[in-house]
């Protein structure tokens, strides 16, 4: 590391589809929902983050409420780069010279983005005055921020379930040598609730209720050792049109979950297949790694290891291991350059 690098500040930032996180001089500084609320006439921002995500549903017709981010990937840019606008503003708070002084930035990505996707997160980057911009596949990320040391000669096998997609990885050496992504996720969790709401209650919610649903009371299997009370549900009635409230049990959840959770189940063995022996009995032996938010369903682990025969190992804080990992990147690019996203190493 060089005098200079001490001149340059760094950013690591989640792009997730549900939550943004951004790491500035090792603390998680801003940990928001990815949302945003703007007049559509005048194209002023209403709210950015949890203010925005309060305001979802809830709003006049000239008042969009926006989530920039699909399936892990920016699919509105203009809203996109309107809220990382505002969230590294809001990094003047902790310094007020932030603007004027160079800075280098790291972003996680899925690691099934394509030239394209990659182009406009670093084209949206510059744009925030960034000097150097670095990109990282997610879980690569995550193996980091969990602390797997990834440039052994070991094969290590990183699930993270976010809000768009779910990244499976086999990594050895600081690469991926086999992996997918597979749109099924968080968002998706919350479809299947709205779905089964809908059709077994005739009651329609909302994608903040389903949420609040899918984190009281969501789980992967039927039979949990500390299952959690049955929760109540507001929503119109299907029928007669008026309000109405009904109560769920976590067994209904899991139920709805179940072709969701398969098809992830079928992803993963996928993947186990397609790795060489030597790897094989690397991961037989460390087990898998399972982090994101979507790992925090309840007794989500306990199935993963019972269809894959293997141990998994929850992280302590799996919502924040992607952006922790891209930081402790940014800070070692000497030790983790062959780790970083280039053209020829995008292989999921």
């Amino acid at each position: 590391m060089s005098f200079f690098d001490f001149l340059n500040e760094k950013i690591a930032i989640d792009l997730g589809t549900s939550n943004t996180l951004i790491t500035y001089k090792g603390k998680i500084v801003i940990d928001n929902p990815s949302i945003i609320s703007i007049h559509q006439i005048t194209g002023k921002i209403i709210a950015v983050g949890t203010e925005a995500g309060m305001m979802r549903g809830k709003i006049n017709k000239n008042i969009k409420t926006i989530s920039p981010f699909k399936n892990g990937v920016i699919s509105n840019f203009d809203a996109g780069e309107k809220m990382l606008t505002t969230y590294i503003k809001r990094l003047s708070t902790f310094n007020s010279s932030i603007f004027s002084s160079s800075y280098n930035m790291i972003i996680s990505i899925p690691c099934g983005s394509t030239e394209v996707e990659m182009r406009a997160v670093k084209e949206s980057a510059k744009r925030l005055n960034a000097k150097k911009i670095f990109l990282i596949h997610e879980p690569i990320a995550a193996a980091i921020g969990g602390g797997i040391d990834i440039l052994k000669p070991k094969g290590n096998m990183v699930i993270d379930i976010g809000g768009g997609t779910t990244e499976i990885a086999v990594i050895s050496l600081g690469r991926i040598i086999s992996g997918q992504s597979v749109k099924i996720a968080g968002n998706v969790f919350n479809e299947d609730i709205i779905y089964y709401v809908r059709e077994s209650h005739n009651l329609h919610i909302g994608e903040s209720m389903a949420e609040k649903i899918k984190i009281k009371i969501g789980a992967a299997v039927d039979k949990l050792e500390f299952p959690p009370d049955n929760m109540y549900a507001e929503g119109r009635d299907l029928l007669t049109g008026k309000p109405k409230q009904i109560q769920l049990s976590y067994t209904e959840i899991e139920k709805c979950l179940d072709k969701s959770i398969t098809q992830i189940e079928n992803a993963i063995m996928e993947t186990l297949s397609e790795i060489p022996p030597e790897i094989s009995a690397d991961i037989y032996n460390s087990g898998i790694f399972l982090t994101g938010g979507g790992s925090l369903l309840r007794g989500l682990d306990e199935r993963l290891s019972k269809s894959t025969e293997l141990p998994v190992h929850l992280g302590d804080q799996p919502l924040k291991t992607v952006v922790k990992g891209s930081e402790i990147v940014l800070k070692n690019l000497n030790l983790y350059t062959t780790v970083l996203v280039q053209k020829e190493n995008n292989f999921c």
